[in-house]
């Protein structure tokens, strides 16, 4: 394995740009200065370009006049375009899933639901979610979807961090998993799909209370 030195400035740059973005750090309508990003980065100006241009390719950074690169915003009716997309990939993936996945990735599953319920909202909540929401895609053996998920996800990083840093919504979010687990642990497919589906939906309507009285939309359940 190449140690972490090994990889190319311009790629370590762009995978710390990446993270910034997924935390809230950059904020949609956020300005990429080189020469600060570089700075703060401990890098020259050179991978720091490499790095908004990928992004750019991404569809993460729009070059705006008399303001240079980027982040892009979302308005509501792309978050909303953005939400249906996951809520067929998801639901989808939940139903491949519920004929592909193994014993041993659904006690998995079912272990990441149980550490997000009991995870106070924060990071910890966030990344049980994430890794919960990327094994059930794996478990689907759809190399296609996961390919597709994988752009959408890219996208629904400028809505920032998730809404699971609202303790309701958290709680709710756990039962919704579950519905989703005995549908999967019953090979129930149609079931699978549609506990998928709402669950997703029930994320979009939840970004959408969120987005009231804000100029920008906020946060994403990954």
């Amino acid at each position: 394995m190449a140690d972490e030195s090994e990889i190319p400035q311009g790629q370590g740059a762009y995978r710390r740009l990446l993270e910034d973005i997924r935390s809230g750090t950059l904020s949609p309508g956020a300005r990429l200065r080189e020469t600060d990003l570089a700075e703060r980065l401990g890098i020259s100006r050179t991978p720091v370009r490499e790095a908004i241009r990928q992004l750019e390719a991404d569809g993460l950074v729009v070059h705006l006049p008399r303001q240079g690169a980027t982040i892009r915003s979302l308005d509501h009716a792309e978050v909303v375009e953005l939400y249906e997309m996951r809520a067929v990939l998801e639901g989808t993936a939940a139903r491949l899933a519920a004929r592909a996945a193994s014993d041993i990735e659904l006690a998995e599953l079912a272990a990441l639901n149980a550490e997000l319920a009991a995870a106070p909202a924060g990071p910890h909540a966030r990344e049980a979610n994430r890794v919960f929401h990327r094994t059930l895609i794996e478990a689907a053996r759809n190399r296609f979807l996961i390919k597709a998920m994988s752009a959408l996800q890219k996208t629904l990083l400028i809505l920032g961090p998730t809404t699971l840093s609202d303790p309701g919504r958290a709680g709710t979010a756990v039962d919704e998993h579950a519905a989703v687990l005995k549908a999967l642990v019953a090979r129930d497919g149609a079931g699978a799909e549609a506990a998928m589906r709402f669950h997703v939906e029930a994320a979009l309507s939840a970004r959408i209370r969120g987005m009231r009285g804000r100029e920008l939309p906020m946060e994403d359940e990954p």
